[in-house]
C-alpha cells in the first residue's frame, strides 16, 4: 500500500525518532512510502535539553522526509495535510507521544480521513509520565480522530481504552535496537571509557529525569560494596547539580563515572559493551527503548514493574522485575544478580526475545490492522 507517515524523524534526535526509523525501513520492504517531519518540534523555550539536533558526526538513519510542519503553527497543519493529499496515500501513520502535538495531529488526521485515507496512530504513550493540564481533553480530541491503534504495553492499551473504549487496536512490544554497531570486548570497551576493568559495572543510560529514577540507583548503589561501580550515561533534563551532590552525600565520587550529555549513536556501543547490567529503576513509564538496546547488545536488565517493563522481561527470564522504585529494594537485588550469576542465563534467553519481537513483526501488525479498519 501507499504510506503517509507523519511524525519526527533525523535530523531530530532521540528515542522516538531512532524508533520510527526503524518503522519506516521495515515498512519501506514491501510498501510505498513517504515520510513527513517537523519543521519546528518545540520552541526552544519549551525543550528542557541542549539541542533537538543530531550533531554531524552522528550515524542516526537519515531518513528522507518533508520537513513541513510546524507544531505551534495551525497554518503548516493546513500546508501538511495538503501536501500529504497530493501523494494519494492509502494510510496516514502516525507516531503520538505528547499530548503537546495533538492539536497538530488530530487536524491533520481528521483532513485526511475526510478524503477516504485511513488513519493509524503507533501510541509511544497515552497519558504522559509527566501530566499537564489539558493533557486528557487533548489527547481524547486526538485519538477521537484516528480509526486505529498500535499499543506496545498493556498500560498503554488500558490507557487508550479508558479514553476511547470503543478503539481498534493491536498490540505488539517495543522491539530491540539494531542500529548501535557491534558489541566489542567488555576490557577494550572499558579501556575506552576510562573505568575499572575489575569492578562490577552498573549501567544507567537514556535521558535523565526525574521519574527515571537515577537519584534512587545513586543511593543503591552507595549501599554496595566498593567492588560496585556506576556508569551513568544521559543528558539532564533538570538540575545536573542534585545528582553531582546525591553522589558526593552517598560517598560513591570513586565508583560513579557521569556522562550528562546526549550520546549519538555511533557512540553507544562502548558504553553498553563494558556493562555487566542494565537498571533502570523508573517510578513510572510505558514501556522502554533503552530495554530494546540493551537486549541489542546481549544485556540483561534490572527494572521496576511499571507500565509495560515487566511484559518483556518475565516471560523470557531476561532480568531482575522489582516490584517498585526503593533504594533497599534495588540494592539488594543487584547482589542478588551478581551473587548468584543470573547473568548467564538471561543473557542466553535475550536471544529468544529477539527473535520473536522483530520490526517485520511489528509492522506486520500495522498491515493487518489496516486491512482490519478497511474490512477486508
Amino acid at each position: 500500500m501507499r504510506i503517509a507517515f507523519l511524525s519526527v524523524f533525523y535530523p531530530y534526535r532521540g528515542g522516538i525518532s531512532q524508533f520510527n526509523a526503524c518503522v519506516f525501513r521495515a515498512l519501506e520492504k514491501n510498501n510505498e512510502i513517504r515520510a513527513y517531519n517537523f519543521k519546528k518540534l518545540y520552541p526552544n523555550l519549551l525543550f528542557p535539553g541542549k539541542t533537538q539536533f543530531v550533531n554531524e558526526s552522528d550515524t542516526a538513519d537519515k531518513i528522507n522526509s518533508f520537513r513541513i510542519l510546524n507544531s505551534i503553527n495551525p497554518i503548516s497543519f493546513i500546508k501538511t495535510a495538503k501536501e500529504i493529499e497530493k501523494f494519494n496515500p492509502d494510510l496516514l501513520l502516525m507516531d503520538y507521544w505528547l499530548p503537546f502535538f495533538a492539536p497538530a495531529f488530530g487536524f491533520i488526521s481528521n483532513k485526511l480521513r475526510k478524503k477516504g485515507v485511513s488513519t493509524i496512530s503507533i501510541l509511544s504513550n497515552v497519558i504522559p509520565h509527566e501530566r499537564k493540564p489539558r493533557d486528557i481533553s487533548l489527547t481524547k480530541y486526538f485519538l477521537n480522530r484516528c480509526d486505529g491503534f498500535i499499543v506496545l504495553a498493556d498500560s498503554v492499551k488500558n490507557d487508550l481504552l479508558t479514553l476511547k473504549p470503543e478503539a481498534k487496536y493491536r498490540q505488539h512490544p517495543h522491539p530491540n535496537y539494531e542500529h548501535f554497531g557491534a558489541k566489542i570486548q567488555k576490557e577494550r570497551a572499558r579501556e575506552i571509557l576510562g573505568i575499572p576493568n575489575e569492578k562490577k559495572i552498573i549501567l544507567f543510560f537514556g535521558l535523565i529525569r526525574k521519574y527515571k529514577g537515577l537519584d534512587i540507583l545513586i543511593k543503591a548503589i552507595g549501599e554496595l560494596p566498593d567492588d560496585y561501580f556506576l556508569l551513568a550515561v544521559g543528558e539532564v533534563y533538570g538540575k545536573e547539580d542534585e545528582y553531582n551532590n546525591l553522589i558526593k552525600e552517598s560517598g560513591i565520587n570513586n565508583r560513579v563515572k557521569f556522562v550528562n550529555q546526549y550520546i549519538s549513536d555511533s557512540e553507544v556501543s562502548p558504553y553498553f559493551s563494558s556493562a555487566d547490567v542494565c537498571v533502570l529503576p523508573y517510578r513510572s513509564a510505558t514501556q522502554s527503548g533503552i530495554i530494546g538496546i540493551a537486549y541489542h547488545f546481549g544485556l540483561p536488565v534490572i527494572t521496576t514493574d511499571v507500565g509495560g517493563l515487566r511484559e518483556v522481561v518475565e516471560p523470557f527470564d531476561t532480568g531482575i522485575i522489582i516490584p517498585f522504585a526503593d533504594v533497599s529494594i534495588l540494592k539488594d537485588n543487584i547482589e542478588t544478580y551478581f551473587v548468584n550469576h543470573l547473568y548467564k542465563n538471561f543473557t542466553s534467553n535475550i536471544e529468544k526475545f529477539k527473535q520473536k519481537y522483530t520490526w517485520e513483526s511489528f509492522v506486520k501488525e500495522i498491515e493487518e490492522l489496516f486491512y482490519k479498519i478497511k474490512g477486508k
